[in-house]
């Protein structure tokens, strides 16, 4: 099935920016929206540039104002006649040690990558339960296979609520025709990716982002990308001993 219709949040710069440029290289619809308005207009500028053929709708959009999450969505709906699939992509990546008096940066980062990623899930699978179809696509990450120390705490342990909420999804709605995949990169350069430091098993961008067009067009339940070498950590991580995951974290 070709999914014609897509949304993707956070699509002003990094993942979100690349899985747009090459799902529009396949000639799909899309509708971005991110909070940087002047990134989007830009990037559909140029998306339209190589493919005059395609819609690219594009919506200012803050998915931690929960209320504007259902109401742009259906906007972004309206415009492209309809959505096939919604890539929940928007994410922080902020984080310090906790109880070393950052906890601001904590909070932000667990409520934009859970809370406000249920927020956008909720307003996509309203639009899929109504038309009895679609595929949903939540961006968590290798962090969330295992609880990291340190200033990647509270990061890790918002992508791992956002996999819990991706495989509950999946076992209600198995046997469905909506879809639910979850996506678990791996360290791929990105900004955020760059401020991070260790660049030990960095993945070029469009490498990754490949990768991770790849899993979402074959819309497994779960995926983590690329699968070399991050589909091995995935099944190693949780077994290593809690002293050697705090000399590689």
């Amino acid at each position: 099935m070709t999914r014609q219709k897509i949304l993707i949040t956070g699509a002003s710069s990094g993942l979100g920016a690349g899985m747009a440029r090459e799902f529009a290289r396949r000639g799909r619809d899309l509708a971005l929206c991110a909070r940087r308005t002047e990134n989007l207009e830009a990037l559909r500028t140029e998306l339209l540039a190589a493919r005059p053929d395609i819609t690219v709708a594009v919506r200012g959009l803050d998915v931690d104002d929960h209320a504007a999450v259902p109401k742009v969505f259906e906007d972004l709906r309206a415009e492209l006649g309809g959505l096939d699939r919604v890539i929940v992509n928007a994410g922080l990546g902020k984080g310090a040690r906790i109880g070393t008096g950052r906890a601001d940066a904590n909070i932000a980062t667990a409520t934009t990558n859970f809370v406000s990623a249920l927020a956008q899930t909720e307003a996509a699978m309203s639009i899929f339960r109504e038309r009895k179809a679609g595929h949903l696509v939540l961006i968590s990450s290798m962090s969330a296979v295992r609880g990291l120390p340190g200033k990647k705490a509270a990061y890790a342990a918002s992508k791992a609520g956002l996999t819990a909420l991706g495989e509950g999804l999946a076992i209600e709605l198995r046997g469905t025709p909506i879809k639910v995949t979850t996506v678990q990169p791996g360290y791929i350069a990105t900004d955020m990716s760059g401020r991070a430091g260790d660049t030990t098993l960095l993945t070029p961008l469009d490498k990754g982002v490949a990768a991770m067009v790849a899993a979402i067009e074959h819309e497994s339940v779960r995926a983590s990308v690329p699968q070399w070498p991050w589909r091995v950590f995935g099944a190693v991580m949780p077994l290593l001993p809690r002293a050697v995951m705090a000399r590689i974290s």
